[in-house]
C-alpha cells in the first residue's frame, strides 16, 4: 500500500516529568521508549486499531527493532512534541518519531517495527493482515 501520497500521523504533547530525570535533570534515555509508545497509541487509535483491537481481530503487533538518535536533552517540565508517522505498512509496520521541543529545536528522532502474529498460531505473518490493511485504506479515503 502506498503511504507516500498521505501519511497518517499523529503528534501528542508530553511533559517531561519530575520522575523521568537523573541527577542532571535531563531524561533518562529509555523514557523516550515510553513517550514514542504513548504517540504510537495514539495513531493507531486513530484508526481504531489499538491494542485491544489488535487482539481483537487474532493478531499481536510485537515490536522487533527500535532505534532512536538523541539530539538534544529533554529536561524536567520541557513540554515535548511526539509526532508519530506511519510510513510502511505492508509486510511490517514501521513507525518513525519526531520529538521536538517548543522552540521546534530536534531532540530526538527514531522507528520502530512491528511484525504481526497470528495469536492462535503463534507464528509471525509475512503479510500485514487485511483487516489491518483494510482499516488503513478506509483511513485515507477521508
Amino acid at each position: 500500500m502506498d503511504l507516500t501520497s498521505k501519511k497518517l500521523s499523529r503528534t501528542t504533547v508530553i511533559e517531561i516529568p519530575f520522575h523521568d530525570i537523573d541527577v542532571l535533570e535531563v531524561a533518562w534515555h529509555g523514557h523516550y521508549i515510553k513517550y514514542a509508545e504513548i504517540a504510537r497509541n495514539q495513531l493507531l487509535s486513530s484508526i481504531n486499531y489499538d491494542y485491544p483491537e489488535m487482539k481483537a481481530s487474532g493478531y499481536a503487533w510485537p515490536i522487533i527493532e527500535i532505534k532512536f538518535r538523541y539530539i538534544r536533552p529533554a529536561t524536567y517540565g520541557m513540554k515535548l512534541s511526539v509526532t508519530a508517522t506511519l510510513v510502511e505498512v505492508d509486510h511490517r509496520l514501521c513507525i518513525h518519531y519526531l520529538m521536538c521541543n517548543e522552540q521546534g529545536q530536534r531532540i530526538c528522532k527514531g522507528h520502530s517495527i512491528q511484525v504481526a502474529v497470528d495469536i492462535k498460531k503463534q507464528t509471525m505473518c509475512l503479510a500485514s493482515p487485511e483487516i489491518f490493511l483494510d482499516l488503513i485504506a478506509t483511513h485515507l479515503k477521508t
